[in-house]
């Protein structure tokens, strides 16, 4: 099949997509391959009364992840820190006290970076854990949304209102709050904020112009296009004006674009960014669930069994967002439905009405 009407197959889909369904307000999908000789950005949808546009900013939920994970292996290339530290190394007593007691023995000298990392330090989500006494997380920053948090903030609310899952490096459980920590310990070791380092280990040399971390930073060029809001379901959200979003902070608070995304996918991949060595670590594998694995910050998802075909390593968000790369077509997917409710959908989506019809090209 000729790449022209594959090309129009899915954005004609996407649109089709966005108008069929009143949950989704607006998408924005970056296919790309060198070995196809393709570069297709598309978007559907709207912005208030503004067309989606393909150079427009979202945000991109916790693809965040893996920029913080790259910078945490910059610092261990660097021989500012090691994996296996704990990181009780780097971070203030009265905030790692207390943090890990799991049947009434504390383990949070235990932890090291490489469980938070790789989601492996039983530390609870203060996200998506719900606690038995208090109202979730979430329900207070949209309740109160002009308050602002602070990492230790969010850390302190689930030492108060969580439980750990089991002792450090002894089973899965994604946590923002072991990524809120790594953001600490980033700025204990480089002595500068966190949203510094990002420019400047990551959007910088990268030329990511429009990125940023939201409520924290601002983008090198300012964008023509607003911000595409974010949907939590029926809840229109407009993220700049959200300040309790903040809490993401290192688990996911970057607002980026289409091609800013590619940029840092296209580096990573081609250890521009990274040896080959740390990418070798990062990608260290460990179950998260069925059909899904977990690195440091890095996930790889295998649409099909029993064959590599259909797997892709990256990120994902719990808005829809998507940062991919499919070794086996070399293809490079960036994105975001923008809805809280496609996060699993968004992936069954890219297989059937992306994956699917490029492989026709390759077929």
């Amino acid at each position: 099949m000729k790449q022209g009407a594959v090309r129009s197959e899915i954005e004609q889909r996407l649109a089709t997509k966005v108008n069929a369904d009143p949950k989704l307000h607006n998408v924005y999908l970056l296919v790309h391959s060198e070995r196809l000789g393709i570069h297709w950005p598309m978007a559907a949808g709207r912005t208030d009364n503004i067309e989606a546009n393909t150079d427009q900013l979202f945000h991109t939920a916790s693809v965040g992840k893996t920029f913080t994970s790259a910078i945490v292996a910059k610092l261990v290339e660097n021989g500012l820190a090691k994996f296996e530290d704990p990181i009780a190394n780097y971070l203030p007593r009265n905030l790692v006290e207390g943090l890990h007691i799991y049947k009434e023995k504390e383990y949070s000298s235990d932890i090291q970076i490489k469980h938070l990392l790789s989601n492996t330090s039983g530390l609870p989500d203060f996200f998506e854990d719900k606690p038995k006494r208090h109202k979730p997380f979430l329900q207070e920053i949209l309740a109160e949304p002009s308050r602002f948090w602070t990492p230790e903030e969010t850390v302190q609310w689930s030492k108060e209102h969580l439980l750990p899952h089991f002792p450090p490096g002894q089973g899965f459980h994604y946590t923002d709050t072991g990524y809120n920590l790594l953001g600490l310990i980033i700025e204990s070791i480089t002595s500068k904020s966190y949203e510094d380092v990002l420019h400047e280990y990551i959007f910088k040399p990268l030329k990511m112009k429009h990125s940023y971390l939201s409520q924290f930073s601002e983008p090198a060029a300012k964008s023509d296009y607003p911000v595409a809001h974010l949907y939590l379901d029926d809840l229109k959200v407009n993220v700049e004006q959200y300040r309790s979003f903040s809490s993401f902070y290192s688990g996911g608070q970057t607002v980026c674009t289409l091609e800013d995304l590619l940029l840092f996918m296209k580096a990573f991949v081609n250890n521009q960014l990274l040896t080959e060595e740390s990418m070798r670590l990062m990608q260290n594998w460990g179950k998260m669930r069925l059909g899904l694995k977990y690195g440091y910050g890095l996930m790889k998802l295998q649409f099909l069994p029993f064959t590599g075909k259909y797997t892709v390593w990256g990120h994902l968000g719990a808005s829809g967002s998507f940062m991919l790369y499919l070794p086996a077509m070399d293809v490079y997917l960036t994105g975001s439905f923008n809805q809280t409710r496609y996060q699993s959908k968004s992936m069954n989506y890219l297989f059937i009405n992306v994956l699917r019809k490029l492989a026709k090209i390759t077929d």
